[in-house]
């Protein structure tokens, strides 16, 4: 009795550290983003007025805020499409083709999810840049007159935060990727081969289902934080413009919070930003479970 209860009081005094700071920074921010969201109120004012769901049914009604969710949602879908796609492929193609030099891709490929945002998008807006960007000057070689495309302009600014939050994540899932799949057996595969089975049915038949409890995992996982770096990325690279075109949830909140003094409208913002995460990982769990493979 008096060693289990020690073991239980070892268990406390190493989960307790864990547990204060997750209430402290996470639980408490998180009701007080719900409880400041039914007042209205400028950001650094202390006086504050309650009214209710007000700030909520604004939200509905406000043509900007729609704007920006529509982008974000933009951005969950084809951002994630696009970078697990890519990101399942190279690490297929790494893990079993023979590729001489194999570690510097993996290398190269990882770079970009060790810069910051800041310095991503500081590069991506040198390529961009109207005038003497790379983008432009590569199409203007090849077309053999000058282009003067408006990469970061109205009808393009969300292409160009895609491709940008693309190059950005790829490499952390490939190696993601790669360790799952490198601990899948050849013995599978060889027999499989043995049958007839090619490398693209090998592929969705043996590697996908038995990888797909990490993509499970990482998926959730990524379009939650598509919708934290879509924030990073227009902050540093377009401020939501121009005229809002790449405005997003979260760039939307922190203007209302913090630039038009309209603290419980942004709180509100967010707290619905929260919900819509909330509810859109367990869709994707839901939809993504299956029974895991074991071999």
């Amino acid at each position: 009795m008096k060693k289990r209860s020690g073991r239980n009081g070892f268990i406390f005094l190493c989960a307790a550290p864990a547990v204060i700071l997750f209430t402290v920074f996470m639980v408490i921010p998180t009701i007080n983003v719900f409880r400041m969201s039914l007042f209205k109120r400028s950001a650094y004012s202390p006086t504050e007025d309650f009214v209710g769901l007000d700030n909520f049914t604004k939200l509905f009604k406000d043509a900007n805020f729609i704007r920006s969710m529509q982008n974000t949602i933009l951005l969950i879908v084809v951002v994630t499409i696009i970078t697990f796609g890519f990101a399942l492929v190279f690490a297929a193609i790494l893990t079993r083709e023979k590729i001489k030099g194999q570690n510097f891709f993996r290398v190269i490929f990882y770079i970009p999810n060790i810069l910051s945002v800041v310095v991503i998008s500081a590069i991506f807006s040198a390529i961009y840049d109207t005038n003497n960007g790379t983008l432009n000057n590569l199409l203007s070689l090849f077309s053999r007159e000058k282009v003067a495309i408006l990469w970061k302009g109205e009808d393009m600014v969300m292409t160009s935060l895609i491709i940008a939050m693309i190059w950005q994540a790829i490499g952390y899932y490939m190696v993601m990727y790669m360790a799952s799949m490198a601990s899948i057996p050849v013995s599978l595969y060889e027999s499989t081969s043995l049958d007839g089975a090619g490398r693209i049915t090998q592929f969705f038949q043996i590697t996908l289902p038995l990888i797909w409890t990490n993509i499970r995992t990482t998926l959730t996982f990524f379009i939650i934080s598509t919708i934290n770096m879509a924030f990073l990325f227009v902050k540093a690279m377009t401020s939501g413009g121009p005229n809002g075109a790449s405005e997003v949830a979260l760039s939307y909140m922190y203007k209302q919070a913090y630039t038009n003094s309209s603290y419980g409208y942004g709180m509100a913002i967010g707290a619905l930003v929260f919900l819509f995460s909330f509810a859109l990982s367990a869709l994707v769990n839901a939809v993504t479970k299956r029974e895991p493979l074991e071999f």
